[in-house]
């Protein structure tokens, strides 16, 4: 009885918390530099080769941008700071070159 619980509350919460299971996360400790793809998209990289592309949610961003993480492993949700701003990450795609 109690292990049809648990299987029922897991589905339950990946049907109301879908991004607690399908958040994506990226370590973006050995990123190099960045590209701004929109003013709200920016692609980071290690070397020449895409880690991940975060879209943010409230913010602004350009070319001139000054982009800082908070911290080195990144997932949907976190924070970055842009031009002295935090900003929201809504979401994070993971490149396929990883």
């Amino acid at each position: 009885m109690m292990k049809k619980v648990g299987v029922l509350l897991s589905f339950s919460m990946l049907l109301f918390f879908p991004n607690l299971a399908l958040s994506d996360c990226a370590d973006f400790g050995r990123m190099t530099g960045f590209k701004v793809q929109d003013n709200q998209t920016i692609t980071f990289y290690s070397q020449n080769s895409p880690i991940a592309q975060v879209k943010l949610q409230d913010c602004t961003v350009d070319s001139s941008s000054n982009i800082r993480l908070m911290k080195s492993y990144v997932c949907d949700g976190d924070r970055v700071i842009v031009n002295g701003q935090e900003c929201a990450i809504i979401s994070l795609t993971l490149s396929s070159a990883q």
